[in-house]
């Protein structure tokens, strides 16, 4: 393999976003290769968040395109992007809090299998498989299956967000700061679950996160995103070294 080329996956090209007339984005361009896990980092209000929704298809940018595996997604429906392999992880997870952990874990499988358009039945032993997996990343959910989700801790909750999100086969997971509210102690725990994911699920992550010097430990390259246009980008080690970090936060 060496030093093969990494294919390009995902594309944001020259974004500009806004939220009535509060202009967020202007002219935002980044890209995500296959495998990598890049992070977007900076002050709060420079549109990270912003640009995530723009990708996962909840806002529609006011300009430019997004391209997802060569395609032109810009103007497709949230739910085509899924059915794409587009997972979105929503700010402090989205879960079905009246509803057992493993009803939780169905309802993402079964909602893969309607965008399919297949049926639900003919995937049942599919279905066994795949839950399997993620109780075997998230052990402690697999001791509480039965409970129900709205009375799991909180990074128990977070980890099941991000199982539902699994359960639809993504291709790349767009992570809206998933550190939101835990310990540290879990911060590292679930920031090597991400690990795993990347690499032995080979799913792509694009990555927000106010946490930056776990992101970055984690993060194949960065960009850094200062009043809604990119600072700077780099591997973590350059960014670090020339200062821009420091710079990028002192607003």
């Amino acid at each position: 393999m060496g030093n093969r080329e990494l294919k390009v996956i995902l594309k944001a090209n020259d974004i500009y976003a806004a939220y009535i007339k509060k202009e967020v984005l202007n002219g935002v361009s980044i890209d995500v290769k296959e495998g990598e896990i890049v992070a977007l980092i900076g002050p709060n209000g420079a549109g990270k968040s912003t640009l995530l929704k723009v990708i996962a298809g909840f806002l529609k940018p006011k300009q430019g395109n997004v391209i997802f595996y060569g395609q032109d997604i810009t103007k497709m429906e949230i739910y085509a992007r899924i059915r794409m392999g587009i997972g979105y992880f929503i700010q402090g997870g989205e879960i079905f809090r009246n509803m057992t952990v493993e009803e939780n874990l169905e309802m993402g499988f079964m909602a893969r299998q309607k965008l399919e358009n297949k049926d639900w039945k003919i995937g049942n032993e599919k279905w066994k498989v795949e839950k399997e997996l993620i109780y075997e990343l998230f052990p402690n959910l697999k001791d509480k299956r039965k409970k129900i989700a709205g009375l799991l801790s909180g990074g128990e909750k977070q980890a099941l967000a991000l199982g539902v999100i699994l359960m639809t086969c993504p291709k790349i997971l767009l992570l809206d700061e998933p550190s939101a509210g835990l310990a540290p102690n879990l911060v590292r725990e679930f920031f090597e679950k991400i690990i795993r994911i990347n690499k032995e699920w080979n799913i792509s992550v694009l990555i927000v996160e106010q946490n930056v010097r776990a992101v970055l430990d984690i993060a194949s390259r960065a960009y850094v995103m200062k009043l809604g246009r990119i600072y700077a980008e780099g591997n973590p080690e350059t960014l670090i070294q020339r200062e821009i970090l420091e710079k990028a936060f002192l607003m």
